[in-house]
């Protein structure tokens, strides 16, 4: 942990506080773009990784990728669907590896109606998998971590749209981010004593199987491109690459005094 290390020790080699080779990680929805991208990245890092999704063929391509670039891999096709199915998620991580140390809840899912057309299942839809499957994932690992009185990270995926509203449809979307910022900070507060950190990262838009439609060059794509621009100051969207910096430095040492946090990865709009 950093906050162990000695001032001069740390000045001496800084990049040791962002090695991840000796954690051993869980990642839920591994196999869309966020969870792929920081599963090859960690894998690359040496660290053991757990990779938990219910889709089987992409998680197994997420595995290839992670072993192919030297890192070590298990997959377990399961969505934290109730606290039996995160506990299992868990129970496999510790089977393999003998030990966990790391979160990552990458799952998520959208389907934007104005609240006058959306059915009632949809919205429940949205915010089981936004809120409850990262609650019951946050249950069921925490719960181990206190048991052993072990020290861990956890890091939420929210979105700027936890921040601000939408005019597209997003009442299910954005309340189910909010409650996932609110989430962070609630654990955070629970679990500082237990030397637990939880933060989340918040993006805008970013490439990923979802938004595919929102960079082809159809009149669609265009208009949103434009509309999503126009508040951007950096003036782009955001690519999967781009988590990787932030994911290592909340789930490595470097952040043992960051918790409760929600960062916002989103070119600037949030500051605009």
């Amino acid at each position: 942990m950093a906050g162990d290390a000695g001032g001069n020790g740390v000045l001496a080699g800084p990049l040791a506080l962002f090695d991840v080779s000796e954690r051993v990680a869980i990642i839920t929805g591994a196999s869309g773009a966020f969870g792929r991208v920081v599963a090859t990245a960690l894998g690359t890092l040496g660290c053991r990784l757990l990779l938990a999704s219910g889709s089987a063929d992409p998680l197994q391509e997420v595995a290839d990728e992670v072993t192919a670039a030297g890192g070590t891999a298990r997959t377990f096709v399961r969505r934290p669907d109730t606290l039996e199915d995160a506990e299992a998620i868990v129970e496999a991580a510790i089977s393999a590896y003998d030990r966990v140390d790391t979160l990552v809840v990458a799952s998520g899912y959208n389907k934007p109606a104005m609240i006058q057309d959306m059915v009632v299942e949809d919205w429940e839809s949205v915010m089981d998998a936004n809120v409850r499957g990262p609650w019951l994932m946050a249950k069921a690992f925490g719960t181990q971590l206190i048991k052993t009185g072990e020290p861990g990270k956890v890091l939420l995926v929210s979105s700027v749209r936890g921040r601000h509203g939408n005019a597209a449809g997003y009442t299910a979307y954005s309340t189910s981010k909010g409650a996932t910022d609110a989430l962070t900070r609630v654990l955070a507060t629970e679990w500082g004593k237990h030397r637990i950190n939880v933060n989340a990262v918040a993006p805008a838009v970013f490439r990923s199987a979802l938004t595919t439609w929102i960079y082809e060059d159809t009149e669609a794509g265009r208009d949103s491109r434009q509309r999503n621009l126009s508040r951007i100051p950096l003036g782009r969207l955001g690519e999967p690459e781009d988590f990787i910096g932030i994911a290592l430095y909340l789930l490595s040492a470097a952040s043992d005094f960051c918790t409760g946090q929600v960062i916002y990865l989103d070119g600037g709009l949030t500051a605009a």
